[in-house]
C-alpha cells in the first residue's frame, strides 16, 4: 500500500482511514496524519489537541460521548496497543441516518483509524487487555458542551462484539438514553442555537 486508502462507511462523514505502512527487517513506519494527505482526498480540518487513553481491562466500555455546538469535534481515533470496537451514532437531526450507528475494530495490528465528524457521538469497547487509544480533535476539550448517551440505548443497538459486563465509569452508566437528550446537530449543517 504506497497512498493513504480513504473508504466511506454507511454514514455518511464517517471515514475509515488506512495509511500506508513500510516495513522492513527492522519493523515498520507509518506516517499516521498528513494534512496535505488529507486535503488531497477532500478531508480538511485542522486538530488541535491530541488525547491518549489506557484502558487496563478487556471489555472496558468509553462512551457514547459528545460534544454540543459551538464546540463541537471531529476526531481521528486509532488504537495504538491491544484492539478495541470503536463506535460512531449519527445524532443529527434530519439525517436519514439519524440514531444509526457504525462499528470497526481498530487494532495496532491492523493500523486503522476512524475518522468521526460533528453530529457523531463516539464510543469504544477494549477486546483485550492493556489497551491505548489515541485521537486528534478539531476542538479543545470544553465540559460545559460534553454529552453522553447510554451505551446500551435500546432505540441504537449497537452490536457491541463480546458478550460481558462492561467495566464503566459512573458517568457513562448513567448517561441518558438518546430521545431524553437535547442535541443541537442538523443534517446539513445548520446549527440549532
Amino acid at each position: 500500500m504506497d497512498e493513504m486508502k480513504i473508504t466511506e462507511t454507511p454514514l455518511q462523514g464517517v471515514l475509515i482511514v488506512e495509511p500506508a505502512v513500510f516495513g522492513d527487517h527492522r519493523g515498520w513506519f507509518t506516517e499516521t496524519y498528513s494534512s496535505a494527505k488529507f486535503k488531497a482526498q477532500g478531508i480538511d480540518m485542522d486538530f488541535v489537541q491530541d488525547n491518549q487513553s489506557y484502558s487496563a481491562t478487556k471489555g472496558t466500555l468509553r462512551g457514547l460521548h459528545y460534544q454540543l455546538n459551538p464546540k463541537a469535534q471531529t476526531k481521528l481515533v486509532r488504537c495504538t496497543r491491544g484492539a478495541m470496537f470503536d463506535v460512531a451514532v449519527d445524532i443529527r437531526k434530519g439525517s436519514p441516518t439519524y440514531g444509526q450507528w457504525f462499528g470497526l475494530e481498530l487494532s495496532a495490528e491492523n493500523k486503522k483509524q476512524l475518522l468521526i465528524p460533528k453530529g457523531f457521538a463516539h464510543g469504544f469497547m477494549t477486546l483485550t487487555e492493556d489497551v491505548e487509544v489515541q485521537y486528534k480533535c478539531d476542538e479543545l476539550y470544553a465540559p460545559e458542551c460534553d454529552g453522553g448517551i447510554l451505551w446500551n440505548d435500546p432505540a441504537i443497538g449497537i452490536e457491541w462484539p463480546i458478550d460481558v459486563t462492561p467495566v464503566l465509569s459512573a458517568k457513562d452508566e448513567q448517561a441518558p438514553l438518546l430521545k431524553d437528550v437535547v442535541l443541537n446537530f442538523v443534517f446539513g449543517g445548520t446549527d440549532i442555537e
